[in-house]
């Protein structure tokens, strides 16, 4: 599909009253995880392209062109919020939270296994195993406050085990900034890649941040506590890759197209039929949001969309299934990594002094404060040992043991073995 070539609807026949923005929500313990998964996503996507238009409007003086941005600006809110009012009011916070890192797992092993850029792929590969990791924790945490296991929320397609420790991720600012691409000779789902992902993960950054002081227990709010901050480093690894060159003009044209690109793919592979006709509503409205972006960038930079889009064909859709087997190949070839300024790197390979072993004595002066660890840590004093939903022993030997949490692991030199990231 081109959405360029598609005829656009006119922009105020998008705006909707207070009735039709009152959705019906799922059933939680009927809905597919995966509907979930989506509905995250395109909440995300859709903050996304609003804060972009936001900041946009404030870094211009052309009031012709705030009224413009307003508009459009406007209906992507309504857009969020009736996605947003698709979540039941019966679902808690920490349920919520499970689809949110099964989002993060699945999204990201989807976007790796098809991207040619060996940066892109090899950021998402290493954020991958730490949101794997936080999927751990939380349904450790779910299952010892509501009794409830997460495995049926993810509908066992996607594993609940130790991935690289949360310990492990706290890593000194400046070593998760990461080289850019070239907007110019990047392939689209490259860009698409970088875009997709920075909002996901902003998503769930906000998300945490906002939802920290309403857990109802201390260690329930140190633990988003310590995951937020972590989702803060995902956001900044992930926003670095994207195209600085791009104009503001050019940003938007390519936010409305992802909007389009994201939209189709939800509908592509929707299995709830009154979700579908959602994703079909809303690529409708996104398609007229492109085409006004398009005339912005001809207006004002004297621009044809071809000359940022080559080519406005869609790539394949974004589906969001299970990768148990991918995630066990990254899980058990580079646990052993951390992040230093634009590259990846075995903890062993770092100098005695280095910014991560300086950064983790600031943060984790005793693992005894760190809340990753005492959810788990606390769940194998009361239960035995941790929650997990396995399909087979952990591809990493060092993290199968279910009586005692590892916080060594990515942590310390040689605490494993791991091999080499790889490119596609």
């Amino acid at each position: 599909m081109n959405p360029f070539e598609e005829k656009p609807i006119q922009l105020e026949s998008a705006l909707q009253n207070w009735k039709q923005l009152t959705p019906k929500p799922y059933h939680k313990r009927e809905v597919d995880p995966y509907t979930k998964t989506r509905i995250i996503l395109m909440n995300g996507t859709e903050f996304e392209a609003n804060w972009f238009s936001h900041n946009f409007a404030r870094h211009t003086d052309d009031n012709d062109l705030r009224r413009d941005l307003a508009l459009t600006r406007y209906i992507e809110k309504q857009q969020q919020i009736k996605i947003s009012l698709l979540k039941p009011a019966n679902e808690s916070i920490l349920e919520h939270t499970i689809s949110y890192e099964q989002l993060a797992v699945d999204l990201t092993a989807e976007l790796a296994k098809r991207e040619i850029d060996c940066n892109v792929k090899t950021a998402l590969d290493f954020a991958l195993l730490e949101d794997f990791d936080h999927l751990y924790r939380y349904a450790n945490l779910l299952e010892m406050e509501q009794g409830l296991a997460a495995e049926w929320l993810v509908g066992r397609y996607t594993e609940i085990m130790p991935g690289r420790p949360t310990i492990s991720h706290h890593r000194y600012p400046m070593d998760n900034v990461k080289r850019s691409i070239c907007g110019k000779d990047a392939e689209v789902q490259t860009v698409l890649s970088t875009m997709i992902i920075t909002a996901a993960e902003q998503q769930t950054m906000n998300y945490y941040m906002n939802v920290t002081n309403f857990s109802t227990s201390d260690i329930g709010r140190n633990l988003y506590k310590e995951i937020a901050l972590v989702e803060e480093e995902h956001v900044t690894q992930y926003e670095s890759l994207m195209n600085p060159n791009a104009t503001w003009f050019e940003m938007l044209l390519w936010h409305e197209y992802c909007e389009c690109y994201l939209y189709w793919s939800c509908y592509m592979t929707e299995t709830d039929r009154y979700v579908k006709s959602l994703w079909e509503e809303n690529l409708a409205i996104e398609i007229a949001h492109l085409h006004k972006a398009a005339e912005l960038l001809k207006k004002y930079e004297k621009k044809e969309w071809q000359e940022v889009i080559p080519c406005g064909e869609f790539p394949a859709p974004i589906s969001l299934h299970e990768n148990i087997d991918y995630v066990r190949k990254i899980l058990g070839e580079t646990v052993q990594y951390t992040s230093k300024q634009e590259d990846y790197v075995k903890v062993s390979a770092l100098k005695d002094g280095a910014d991560f072993f300086r950064f983790q004595e600031i943060v984790n002066p005793t693992t005894q404060i760190v809340a990753s660890h005492n959810v788990v840590n606390d769940f194998i004093r009361r239960r035995g040992m941790d929650y997990r939903f396995q399909v087979a022993p952990s591809p990493v030997p060092e993290l199968r043991n279910r009586r005692q949490d590892n916080t060594s692991v990515g942590r310390k030199p040689n605490a494993a073995d791991s091999t080499d990231f790889f490119c596609n």
